[in-house]
């Protein structure tokens, strides 16, 4: 089960690094192309000031990270279980 979504485009460089160190640490999360479905990246925007910065993670509490490290996401995880 995921536990967020991440918002990202296929040339993101960080948003490669963060999947793949998810990954490794076995979290489970969505990922969702802002490039692809365009209503997805209103999201983003309202997440980062009207700019679509990727990664962007948004979590079950409505909350979000904008290109966070894997510990940062471990903490917003811990603080939402």
């Amino acid at each position: 089960m995921s536990q967020f979504t991440m918002f990202t485009t296929p040339w993101c460089g960080y948003c490669h690094r963060l999947k793949s160190q998810l990954d490794r640490e076995g979290i489970a999360f969505d990922i969702v192309d802002i490039e692809q479905q365009p209503d997805a990246a209103l999201t983003v925007e309202q997440a980062n000031g009207g700019n679509q910065t990727v990664p962007t993670l948004l979590f079950s509490d409505g909350s979000t990270l904008t290109n966070p490290s894997v510990a940062q996401v471990k903490d917003k995880l811990a603080a939402l279980a």
